[in-house]
């Protein structure tokens, strides 16, 4: 096999099934770009002696019989692969993005299901990326760890909660890096870092039971996926985590509805220029567009913010028996929010959680992909006041999110990207498509 012309993803493997590469070499060269941020922080944990001796161990673990290599190695054999600081990976603290939660979990002695699943594909697990603290935020800044800086550009923010995971994948120290997404944490970073995204139905990471050894932010909303730099990678790595089996080829006179007028109001205008690229990109492959309305949009953050602050206080209360102060003030203060909610609230909020995921479920059965952008900008200064910052962009990512829908992001041009929405269930057809419109 060559690798010529591949992605990024089936390059590399290319170069590993072909024994043209190790993975011990594989993994050196990524580790020599690791916290290559002016932060230093791209990983809250990595040790690389003990990742070269897994590494080192893989040829063993998958030794070659007498068929196909390709065939008999698993999908992410000797891949670098970072993980978010939210999953147990054994001899390692799962931080969840504070110092408070690193020193009361110690080193864990198992690995979550999701490090499981990697091992199992081969993967070398580079070591757990920076987050948001919590998981409770957009930005990727957070003033225990420090402020999660592109590497590729380090006066601008990876933008979060996936911050180390973009980062890691911007700076070439994972081929892939596995991120969660409750309000758009896999959108938003892979849109402002110039990468693709995957983030997959609530139901599928919920089936698989991915979420064993991961610290939930939300259960309503929580699904996880990927960051990674070429969308033609995206079947690839859904059937690794997933298990899911990609239809190829993909189906390309489909019928799309966009996000337009008003909606849009305070998009910038490199946003709205890679959104019109990517309406001419989609009807240059056979796709029907048609604009849609979305004003009923506006409720989703309504619905949305008091549900995930209601969860989230119940879920850090268990752990931290109410006291908050261990956390920023912007969070400290959401999570008592939450914890402040009447449960009857929370049953009306959760009654027009149903009658939205009713309406979107419509909209899809209209049409094959919804697109809207990921981000109403595509830049977070560096230090520059970013209290505003959530809820105009969480405006963008809250509708599909209270949906659980499954969402590839379409990277276009220096921080703009496109969300390319499924029905819910349909990642296998939604990876398909977005795969063969990118190639």
């Amino acid at each position: 096999m060559t690798s010529e012309g591949l992605s990024p993803v089936r390059a590399l493997r290319a170069e590993l099934l072909a024994g043209r590469v190790t993975p011990r070499e594989a993994l050196r060269d990524a580790l020599t770009h690791a916290n290559s941020n002016s932060g230093k922080n791209v990983y809250l944990a990595l040790d690389a002696k003990r990742a070269m001796s897994e590494a080192e161990d893989l040829p063993s673990r998958f030794r070659s019989g007498t068929g196909p290599a390709e065939r008999e190695k698993p999908l992410l054999y000797g891949l670098p692969v970072s993980l978010k600081d939210c999953f147990d990976l054994a001899g390692f603290p799962t931080s969840c993005g504070s110092r408070f939660y690193a020193e009361q979990s110690g080193s864990v002695g198992a690995d979550s299901a999701v490090a499981t699943r990697l091992r199992a594909q081969g993967a070398s697990i580079v070591g757990k990326t920076h987050l948001h603290p919590l998981a409770y935020g957009i930005t990727g800044e957070n003033p225990e760890y420090g402020d999660c800086l592109q590497p590729r550009h380090p006066a601008r923010l990876t933008g979060g909660s996936s911050s180390g995971a973009a980062a890691s994948v911007q700076e070439g120290s994972a081929i892939a890096a596995i991120g969660t997404d409750t309000g758009g944490s896999i959108r938003v970073p892979a849109a402002l870092c110039g990468l693709a995204g995957y983030r997959a139905s609530i139901e599928l990471a919920h089936e698989r039971r991915l979420w064993r050894g991961g610290v939930h932010l939300a259960q309503s909303f929580d699904t996880l996926g990927w960051l990674f730099r070429d969308v033609r990678d995206a079947p690839l790595l859904a059937e690794a985590l997933f298990g899911l089996r990609v239809p190829a080829p993909a189906e390309t006179r489909v019928r799309i509805a966009f996000v337009g007028g008003g909606f849009l109001r305070d998009c910038a205008a490199d946003v709205l220029d890679g959104f019109a690229e990517w309406q001419d990109r989609l009807r240059a492959t056979g796709a029907s567009l048609g604009e849609i309305e979305v004003a009923w949009w506006g409720e989703a953050m309504e619905i949305f913010a008091p549900i995930q602050a209601h969860e989230a206080a119940a879920i850090h209360t268990a752990r931290t028996g109410g006291d908050f102060s261990h956390f920023e003030r912007s969070i400290a203060e959401r999570l008592a929010w939450g914890a402040s909610i009447a449960e009857a609230e929370v049953a009306r909020l959760r009654a027009r959680h149903v009658e939205f995921r009713a309406r979107m479920d419509a909209l899809l059965a209209e049409h094959d992909y919804l697109i809207a952008p990921c981000a109403p900008v595509t830049r977070l200064a560096a230090g520059a006041d970013h209290s505003g910052a959530r809820a105009q962009i969480l405006r963008y990512t809250a509708p599909v999110s209270l949906a659980g829908m499954p969402v590839v992001a379409l990277p276009v041009g220096d921080g703009a990207g496109v969300q390319l929405v499924a029905a819910r269930g349909a990642d296998a057809r939604l990876v398909a498509y977005a795969a063969q419109i990118a190639g």
